[in-house]
């Protein structure tokens, strides 16, 4: 079986069919699905499909891109959401991301660190988003004691064994299967051991999928892909991956 670790099965894409596609993962291989939100209602949102879901574990945080719509009581409700659900694995979808502007930085990074702090406050791991921010978000990290892992990973070998030193897993979603992706060179460098399989959901769909909407069956083109790289057996990339999924969140 499967474990899908980053996947956003609350999303508004899934609206007409949310329910089929989840009531059918199992019977095509999916046992676990990590489900993270990226802002307050989405992070509601989770909590609630994890508890209707014997398989399905929530993480809740804020996402950069909505650091501007928030008020004072947001760090407070997701201190309260974490705390108070079982179902709760980790604090994320969290991080940095200079893509679009660098001219709210500052509030991008003061919002992470207070995901941070709740996270280092319960011992819970932390799933980081980063995007052309790679330096302040390790100059974040060290300021905690925190553990995680680095969604949808596509650095260098340098910035990947910085992170695996910090305690950290890198996540490989359907990008890895792109025709152009390098991130295939810096895999073969690293034992398998430090990296989790996710799908991101409904975006990011894997080859032969690409451009399609993603879901979490999607992941088995994933695991087959790196099983190739590996030029192992796609029941050992399962084992490998599971186990550091089920290490990173506890369950």
């Amino acid at each position: 079986m499967l474990f899908d670790s980053h996947a956003h099965l609350n999303d508004e894409r899934f609206d007409e069919d949310r329910e089929g596609v989840i009531s059918s993962l199992q019977e095509k291989g999916v046992d676990l699905v990590v489900n993270p939100g990226a802002c307050i209602k989405t992070s509601i949102e989770s909590v609630e499909l994890a508890n209707k879901y014997d398989f399905i574990y929530a993480a809740v945080g804020v996402h950069p891109h909505d650091v501007g719509d928030l008020d004072d009581t947001a760090i407070d409700t997701l201190r309260k959401l974490a705390t108070e659900n079982e179902k709760v694995v980790a604090i994320g979808e969290i991080g940095l991301d200079y893509h679009y502007t660098k001219d709210n930085k500052t509030q991008q990074i003061e919002l992470f660190e207070k995901q941070l702090a709740i996270a280092q406050e319960y011992n819970l791991p932390v799933i980081v988003h980063n995007r052309e921010a790679t330096l302040d978000i390790i100059n974040c990290l060290k300021k905690y004691n925190v553990k995680g892992v680095i969604h949808c990973f596509n650095g260098s070998l340098e910035t990947a064994n910085i992170f695996i030193k910090m305690g950290f897993k890198l996540g490989i979603n359907g990008v890895i299967t792109f025709k152009n992706c390098k991130l295939k060179e810096v895999i073969k460098q690293l034992p398998l051991s430090e990296f989790v399989l996710e799908t991101d959901c409904p975006y990011l769909a894997p080859e032969p999928l690409r451009g399609t909407k993603n879901d979490p069956s999607n992941i088995i083109f994933i695991a087959k892909f790196v099983a190739e790289i590996y030029k192992i057996s796609l029941l050992q990339v399962e084992n490998i991956t599971n186990a550091n999924i089920r290490q990173i969140f506890d369950i």
